[in-house]
Formats: structure tokens, sequence, C-alpha cells
């Protein structure tokens, strides 16, 4: 983004206490050493002293900056680094993961008789922001098994889709989407492809190589990796930055220079933590399957997942995620209530992708709003627990796990 024009330095020392209060000090020059990091410009207008420049700010004929629900340089820092890691010319920056997904439907052409077709096992916010909020607006749904890529190719003919949407890694089943074969089809039927890549990272698979027109993350997540900051971002091509962008100021889903700064620091080690994370999660999967009290395990990185053979092209040898859902053997909800609270290192937390291990329950969170008919239907059953893997020492969380199991009777 373009420095706005710098006004000039002026001496307060005649004015009042009052307005020296207000005035001196601000709009300073600035330094000729630039910083090591993004400062965080937290300011909501800025001031042009000329003013053919302010309107061409204003008009959207240059970059500069106006207001912050249209943007701010710590954003725009932000989304740089975001587009220049998913390899697409541009990125949008919304308050949560949640509006980037919402904004890039509507962008993508979600509205009144449009159809999409849709991943069934995706995130449960997600699908229920098609089946209920949109529904609601005559956006028509169909629910696809999105590994079964026949299933796919005859919804997007026989609904005359504009999107297609799915996960690169599906939350909390970890079903892997064939990217490149999805984008193909997509765009032979006339939609768009919208992929959430959260659980899988830029650093593990870049969607927009393949094709895909709407690469979508909860920057929450691994972006910014310490789960102390709500984001979200799409990386897309610079035509359709155009649409998230005036959607963006319309709807007032802004990111504050704040939480993007935080998120702009967690990106400096996302490759560091990703390989700790992909090590932890493939060792705790291989663990969990080899225990008599676990019925089911789901890890891409795991010989007899679906999808492994895929997996391993897609992310090309780098790991397989730091995520992972497992099935307690003949647990209900009150036995999984009380393995969660036998655990004293892995969190009972609803997000995912922080430097902690959190155990995540879909049944009364991620997917609580789901009906039990539906999750069954999608195929998450009363015993089925996710786990985000941190970078502790993956022996700790182990024994962790094992002294929770030792508890459930």
């Amino acid at each position: 983004m373009a420095k706005p024009s710098q006004a000039s330095v002026k001496d307060w020392s005649t004015k009042s206490f009052e307005t020296r209060a207000v005035h001196a000090g601000e709009r300073l020059p600035s330094p000729q050493a630039a910083p090591v990091t993004s400062p965080i410009w937290p300011a909501v207008s800025y001031a042009y002293e000329n003013m053919d420049e302010a309107d061409a700010a204003l008009g959207g004929t240059t970059a500069g900056p106006v207001y912050l629900r249209y943007g701010s340089p710590t954003v725009t820092a932000f989304e740089t680094v975001i587009a220049a890691l998913e390899g697409t010319q541009a990125a949008q920056a919304t308050s949560s993961g949640m509006a980037a997904i919402h904004a890039c439907l509507l962008a993508a052409g979600a509205k009144a008789g449009a159809s999409v077709v849709a991943a069934m096992d995706v995130y449960g916010a997600t699908y229920s922001l098609l089946g209920k909020l949109l529904a609601t607006m005559g956006v028509k749904t169909r629910w696809v098994d999105v590994v079964n890529l026949q299933e796919v190719r005859t919804a997007l003919k026989e609904t005359h889709a504009t999107i297609l949407l799915a996960e690169t890694i599906s939350n909390p089943l970890l079903k892997v989407a064939d990217v490149p074969a999805l984008a193909e089809m997509a765009h032979q039927a006339g939609a768009a492809l919208l992929v959430d890549n959260t659980f899988a990272s830029p650093f593990l698979f870049a969607p927009a190589a393949c094709g895909t027109d709407y690469v979508i993350h909860s920057a929450t997540k691994y972006l910014s990796g310490h789960g102390d900051v709500l984001a979200g971002v799409s990386a897309v091509s610079a035509e359709n930055k155009k649409k998230l962008y005036e959607l963006n100021k319309l709807v007032g889903g802004v990111l504050g220079p704040f939480e993007a700064w935080l998120a702009l620091r967690g990106l400096k080690t996302l490759p560091l933590r990703m390989r700790q994370q992909c090590a932890n999660a493939q060792k705790v999967a291989e663990w969990l399957q080899a225990h008599p009290r676990i019925a089911k395990v789901n890890y891409p990185g795991l010989g007899n997942h679906a999808q492994h053979d895929l997996a391993k092209r897609l992310f090309e040898g780098k790991g397989f995620g730091g995520v992972l859902s497992f099935e307690i053997a003949g647990a209900d909800k009150a036995g999984v209530f009380r393995f969660m609270e036998a655990l004293n290192l892995c969190l009972p937390a609803t997000s995912l992708g922080d430097i902690y291990s959190l155990v995540l329950y879909p049944t009364i969170s991620s997917h609580r709003s789901l009906t039990p008919e539906e999750r069954l239907r999608v195929g998450i059953p009363d015993n089925l627990l996710r786990l985000s893997v941190g970078i502790e020492a993956v022996d700790d969380i182990l024994a962790d796990l094992e002294g929770a199991l030792a508890k459930i009777v």
C-alpha cells in the first residue's frame, strides 16, 4: 500500500495546552531507517495534504490508505505474505475464517437461485452457513462425498452449480480432496472452486497452483499459530480480490490492525511449527492405532487411510498435517467427557493449529449445530474426538493420552 502524503512538521509551541495534547507528536515524517518488523498502524482514517491524492485514494485509482474498513498498511502486509505463500496475485483479510468463507461464497455467485455443490463433511459452521442461512436466501446446496469424483461430477452437471466447495483436509474426518481433479471438473462445468486450506496450510499444499479460484483460511489456526487472534484470509486472483474488497467494504467483516500484526508475527514460524506438528501427529496417530481402547483413527499419514497415496502426492513428503481424529471403543458421551476431563497436558478447547495440543468433541462443539441425524449421515459418531497435536514433546502427549484412556471404565 502506498505511503500517504506526509504532513510537514508543525510548531505547536504557540498553541494552547488542549491543542498540543491532541496534535503534538502526530503525523511525523517516517524515520529514514526502516523498522525490522512491520509496525502496527491503528489509525482509522488518513489525512492527505494534497486533495488530488486524497481523491485518487478514495476512488481506488491509487493504493493509499483512507479508512480502516477499506484496509490498513498492517493488514496489507499480512495479505502480501499470504499471497506470496499461496502463490496468488492477491489476498483479502477478514475478521474470521467464517467471514472469509461467507465472502468467497458471495463473490463466487452464491445468490438466490444459485446452486452449490459442497463436501458433506465440511466444518460444522460452514455446513450450517450453506444449509441454513444461505438456504433461506434461495441458495441450493447439494452435499456430496468429495472423494467420490463421479458423485461430484454428476452433482455439478445435474445442479448446474455455480460453486464447488471442499476442504483440502476435511474437518473432522481428515478426508483428503483431490484438488487438481476437482478444479478440472469444476471449471469444465462452469463453476468456481473454493477450497478451505486451513488444515493443510500453504506449508503442505498450495491449491491455487492447481486452479483453485478461492483459497480460504481460518487464520486463527495454523497461520497465526498461537491461539491469540481471530482472523480469516482468502488467497485469490487480482480480479477476485476486487470482488472481495468491495464486498468487505460493504459488510464490514474487516480485520483489525492489531489482529493483522499478531497473525503476521505468527506466520514467521509457520514452517517450523508445521514440521514439528506433522511429525508429532504422525507418531500420535500410529500410537493410537495400536491402542486397544481405540476403535478407529483418521489420519492421512496412516497407510490404511483411503487417501494416503493422494496425500503423499499432494503434500510431497512434507508431512500429513497436525490434526487427527479417533473413536474411543465403546465410549458414549459420558465416557468421552471422562476422558477429556482426565487430560492434563492436552487442552479441551474449541480450536486447532495452536502450539498447544487441543482436544475437541465435535458432537458438542464444531458440529453442534447439526442434528444427530445429520452428524451420523456425515459420519461423526458420538465417540469421535479431534486432536490438534501441538509442538510439545511427543512422549509427554502420549503419556497424557494413555493416562486419560486408562481412566475410562
